[in-house]
């Protein structure tokens, strides 16, 4: 996980391709039957550096598909802990997002509605906020046709 958010500092900080050359290192050291919560983490923010569209939708789709191997107990194992069901509102937003962009309204609908869903687990905190905000955002984008 330290990897991972050495990483993440590298795309926050505007360096996309040495996060995704560093993201695609730990993915193949990693492998695919590793740790879910480093697969669900790495996938998502591998997403976040992708160009591609369809790359990026896969990426998403590999999240999503590796936080629903985890369990409770391994999410409470690493330090800075989240409930497992936090993850979902902004994994299945990122899919919605995805969708949009690859102009497939009722699939981005159809994620959009589950990460609604999802979010009323969030805590009324800066996360919470945040993901409720960028849910409110897309919805009005596709309200609006976009």
């Amino acid at each position: 996980m330290t990897r991972i958010g050495q990483a993440t500092m590298l795309l926050h900080g505007g360096d996309r391709e040495e996060a995704r050359n560093r993201f695609g290192a730990l993915w193949e050291e990693l492998g695919a039957d590793g740790d879910p919560l480093h697969r669900c983490t790495l996938a998502h923010y591998m997403a976040d550096t992708q160009d591609d569209p369809d790359t990026e939708l896969a990426w998403d789709l590999r999240a999503l598909s590796a936080a629903q191997e985890l369990s409770e107990e391994r999410v409470a194992r690493h330090d800075s802990a989240v409930a497992l069901r936090s993850l979902y509102p902004s994994l299945h937003l990122n899919l919605a997002a995805d969708y949009v962009k690859l102009r497939r309204p009722d699939a981005a609908r159809a994620h959009l509605d589950r990460a609604r869903a999802a979010s009323e687990v969030l805590y009324d905190d800066g996360y919470g906020n945040g993901v409720r905000a960028a849910i409110g955002r897309l919805e009005s984008r596709l309200g609006s046709g976009e």
